[in-house]
């Protein structure tokens, strides 16, 4: 592929792609700008990485319009684009060749219940189970080992990788993927304590709902409703290893990174941005907006949306700032105590000592 082919490709999508240096060299790939050779293209969309600018061998750079190009190589050529990252995965989905989950058609080996519908260009793996009443949408591809059990609703061009488990009634919309040893409507951690220390399971009765354009990584539980149903808005990317407890409301395009856990009944608005390990109580409230930083622990409701929240309990950035240089100046604050309290101690030692010459 040569490089005016790139230029065109990101001219679709951006209003402006300035070229600097040759158009018709050959690009035979992507690749990591300090590993890249002759002939890779690879992008800088960080600061950071602009030291690996003189020193990479890629033929091509997708970069921001104001990085300055002029000074490098002649063998270097520049893309100068508005969002250089975006533009990177554009050319990423040029060289990257689809995966095969599952052959056309239906596996011998899956067993199917009965009233199942299937879509057009359906694609069903070996061992796959569909159980009773599943609905399954237009080109959808179910990887091998995969169980759906009964009512499950399937929308068009959906992606099950090997080993998911959707649990009866789960609904999904179109264009949703799932990764991997994934879980689906499992009951909800619900029980009622007793007076003699013991535990009644409360049954849980309701479904998940998976609206459009949902991607689920690996290993992630999402736990189907008491009552009612846990919802997955449209556009919602979920990271590996997090879950998600029952009756659960994450608002679209939000994102949440590895790790995290949400406790039952949490609404989280659109636009989030949850970060990894983050742990949530139940029963509370986020706006739209909202950046949950790394490890942080939020423990109550906010009303104010677009804020930052950082540390346990998770409050507002910069008020979790202040308190942790607080924090750092503990010891500096002992020391100068310390010596105060000394210091009081010798004045009243001394006014002591004058008390008693007065009186002899």
């Amino acid at each position: 592929m040569k490089i005016y082919e790139i230029q065109a490709l990101l001219e679709r999508y951006f209003d402006k792609v300035e070229l600097v240096g040759s158009s018709n060299v050959t690009i035979d790939g992507p690749a990591k700008i300090e590993c890249a050779a002759k002939g890779n293209v690879s992008f800088v969309a960080n600061e950071k990485y602009t030291r690996f600018i003189e020193s990479t061998e890629a033929s091509l750079l997708i970069v921001g319009e104001q990085t300055p190009t002029k000074q490098y190589s002649d063998s270097l050529s520049f893309l100068k684009v508005k969002d250089p990252y975006t533009a990177f995965v554009f050319v990423l989905q040029m060289f990257s060749s689809p995966r095969v989950i599952a052959s056309d058609g239906v596996s011998p080996s899956a067993v199917i219940g009965e009233n199942v519908m299937l879509g057009k260009n359906v694609s069903i793996g070996d061992h796959v189970v569909i159980g009773d009443h599943c609905v399954i949408g237009d080109n959808t591809v179910i990887g091998p080992n995969t169980v759906l059990m009964e009512r499950v609703v399937t929308g068009r061009d959906c992606m099950f990788y090997p080993g998911v488990i959707c649990y009866d009634g789960t609904i999904l919309g179109d264009r949703v993927t799932i990764h991997s040893g994934t879980v689906l409507g499992a009951d909800g951690f619900g029980f009622a304590p007793q007076p003699d220390g013991g535990y009644i399971k409360i049954p849980q009765m309701g479904i998940v709902e998976i609206h459009d354009d949902v991607e689920i990584g690996a290993n992630n539980t999402i736990d189907r409703a008491t009552m009612g149903s846990t919802v997955i808005e449209k556009g919602v990317k979920i990271d590996n290893l997090v879950q998600i407890a029952h009756n659960c409301r994450i608002g679209e395009n939000t994102v949440i990174a590895s790790q995290a856990g949400i406790s039952g009944s949490v609404s989280i608005g659109k636009h989030c941005m949850i970060g990894g390990q983050a742990g949530f109580a139940g029963h509370l409230s986020l706006p739209d907006k909202t950046h949950v930083a790394a490890k942080a622990g939020v423990s109550k409701s906010l009303q104010k949306s677009a804020q930052t929240l950082r540390g346990i309990p998770a409050q507002p950035i910069r008020d979790q700032l202040r308190q942790e240089a607080l924090l750092r100046s503990l010891d500096k604050m002992k020391r100068k105590l310390d010596a105060l309290e000394e210091e009081v101690r010798q004045m009243q030692k001394g006014k002591g000592q004058q008390a008693e010459g007065k009186n002899t």
